[in-house]
């Protein structure tokens, strides 16, 4: 399965802010839309990526007045990105081995979504549930074709 099989099944809605909107405005965005991350963009152009993650270590290193502090002050801007065609295997491995939980997709030089780790294993586990239906159907007669002269 692929990252595009995902996007299909999860759709390619991206919650995104500019790099001057302050931390309060992304941290009611995350809340208002129930996510972990979102994209910053500067224009059209993507900038970056911030996270609940991000936003309490900045809470922790600078207390309430974080919130003042800008998207672009405190996004992640050197960031690992799958396309289209990355398998869900791939994604998986990325995301586990840089301890990230959200990755943008980008195609021909454009943002066309974003998955999560959470996206990744659900696609994951209903594949690994499709075979094993599969193979029961087939085990216990009922996806087997007759054997010839049998039928």
């Amino acid at each position: 399965m692929t990252v595009a099989t995902i996007l299909k099944h999860k759709g390619t809605d991206i919650a995104t802010v500019r790099p001057n909107q302050s931390l309060a405005e992304v941290a009611e965005l995350l809340t208002a839309r129930r996510i972990g991350s979102v994209v910053v963009l500067d224009g059209a152009r993507f900038a970056g990526i911030l996270s609940e993650r991000d936003i309490v270590y900045a809470l922790a290193a600078h207390g309430a007045g974080a919130l003042t502090l800008t998207a672009g002050a405190l996004m992640t801007t050197t960031v690992q990105t799958a396309r289209l065609a990355t398998t869900y295997d791939e994604a998986i491995r990325a995301m586990t081995d840089g301890r990230f939980r959200h990755m943008p997709v980008m195609e021909d030089g454009r943002l066309v979504g974003l998955v999560s780790i959470g996206d990744v294993v659900k696609a994951r586990i209903m594949e690994q549930e499709t075979e094993v239906d599969g193979l029961r159907a087939y085990v216990t007669g009922a996806g087997a074709p007759a054997a010839p002269g049998l039928a």
